[in-house]
C-alpha cells in the first residue's frame, strides 16, 4: 500500500491491521483513511481541518473498490466526522456514485455515520450572506490522504479524504471526491490518487492520465512524472502547479512524483513501513 504524506504512514498501519484482522481491501481503506479524519492530520483532514471563507469545514472523500469498478462519493459535506465512511455508504447502498452537501449529510446520517451539530454553522452562514467576513480563517493550503491498496488476491482499492483547501468558498469541492481526478482504480492495471492544488488536478483528470499511462506499460514512477509533464506543457504555470501524485500497479510496484516540490510520502509492504521522499520533477 502507499498513501500521501507522511501521516500516510500512520494510515498504512491502521490499514494493515485491518488486513491482519481479516478485512476486506475496501475495509483496510476505510480503516487507514478514518485514522487520519480522527486525527484531522495536518489540519487538513477531517472536521477539524481548515475552515471554509465563511468559517466552517466542508469535507470531501471518495473510495474505489477496483473489481466491478465500484465507487462511492460524497463532496461539500457539513458535521460528519467521517467523510470516508459516507463515501462507503454511497458506494454500498446507493444507486448512485456521488451525493453533495446536505444530501450526503442527510444519506451518512441514515446509514449511521457519525456526525456532530451542525446548528453553529448557520450562524456562521448568516453572516456570510449578510456581507460579513471573519479576519482570522486560515487561508493557508491543505493536505490530502490519498491511499491505495493492492491486497493478496492482486485486487486493488483505494480512497481520498480531505477538508480542502483553507479559506475556500463555500460550496468549492477539489479534486479528492473527483473520480478520475482524486483518485482512479483500474483493475486491469492499477491505481493512482493525487494531492495538491484540486483545480489543477482536476482540470486534467489526474488520477486517470497516470493509471492510463501504467495501462500503456509503463512503471508507476514513470506514469506519475509523465503526467506531471504532460500537464506542464499544457499548463500557463508551467511546472508551477502544486500537483502530487502517487501509484500502484497490480504487479505491487509504485511510483511517485511532484511538479514544484519533494514529496514525501508512505509505503507499506509485508517488510515494513516507511516514508519515502522523492525530489521534483526537472522540466523539460
Amino acid at each position: 500500500m502507499i498513501a500521501t504524506w507522511p501521516f500516510g504512514k500512520i494510515a498504512n498501519e491502521h490499514a494493515f491491521e485491518k488486513l491482519r484482522a481479516g478485512g476486506s481491501r475496501v475495509d483496510a481503506v476505510e480503516s487507514g483513511i478514518r485514522e487520519i479524519e480522527r486525527r484531522s492530520s495536518d489540519g487538513s483532514v477531517g472536521i477539524e481541518g481548515r475552515p471554509n471563507a465563511a468559517g466552517y469545514p466542508q469535507l470531501d472523500a471518495c473510495i474505489m473498490d477496483g473489481p466491478g469498478q465500484r465507487a462511492g462519493s460524497v463532496a461539500g459535506v457539513e458535521g460528519i466526522v467521517h467523510p470516508i465512511s459516507a463515501a462507503r455508504a454511497v458506494m454500498d447502498h446507493c444507486r448512485h456514485v456521488m451525493l453533495v452537501g446536505e444530501g450526503a449529510r442527510w444519506f451518512a446520517l441514515e446509514h449511521g455515520v457519525e456526525s456532530i451539530d451542525t446548528e453553529p454553522y448557520d450562524a456562521l452562514k448568516a453572516k456570510w450572506v449578510a456581507g460579513e467576513r471573519s479576519s482570522d480563517i486560515d487561508g493557508r493550503g491543505h493536505d490530502t490522504v490519498a491511499l491505495l491498496v493492492l491486497d493478496a488476491d492482486g485486487e486493488l482499492a483505494g480512497g481520498c479524504s480531505t477538508s480542502g483547501a483553507g479559506g475556500k468558498l463555500p460550496g468549492r469541492v477539489g479534486d479528492s471526491p473527483i473520480l478520475g481526478s482524486g483518485l482512479y482504480v483500474d483493475n486491469e492495471v492499477g491505481a493512482a490518487g493525487a494531492t495538491g492544488l484540486g483545480e489543477n488536478i482536476m482540470r486534467y483528470c489526474g488520477s486517470f492520465l497516470v493509471v492510463e499511462y501504467m495501462r500503456q506499460g509503463m512503471h508507476p514512477q514513470a506514469a506519475c512524472e509523465e503526467a506531471v509533464h504532460r500537464i506542464a506543457r499544457l499548463d500557463p504555470k508551467g511546472y508551477e502547479l502544486s500537483i502530487c501524485f502517487i501509484a500502484l500497479d497490480k504487479q505491487g510496484r509504485w511510483g511517485a512524483a511532484a511538479s514544484n516540490q519533494r514529496f514525501p510520502f508512505a509505503v507499506a509492504t509485508a517488510a515494513g513501513n516507511e516514508i519515502v521522499r522523492v525530489p521534483r520533477v526537472q522540466p523539460r
